[in-house]
């Protein structure tokens, strides 16, 4: 981290005042838009990526770790 940011505690309990509220993944309201890859953890679009059978559970994969076929 070579971020040099001080941060103090307000008097409401409030410690960041900088940092962005609200979800990273948007606003949209399809909870399940997006989907994390079991292979490399990042969260992709479904639309991108496969589910795979592994010990008798669906598992997603992105494009990324497997091209679809």
């Amino acid at each position: 981290m070579s971020r040099d940011e001080t941060t103090k505690i307000a008097s409401d309990g409030l410690r960041y005042i900088s940092k962005a509220g609200g979800s990273p993944f948007g606003g949209t309201g399809h909870t399940a838009a997006s989907m994390s890859c079991y292979k490399c953890g990042l969260h992709k679009p479904r639309a991108l990526g496969t589910f795979k059978r592994l010990l008798n559970q669906s598992m997603f994969m992105c494009g990324d770790c497997k091209p679809k076929t």
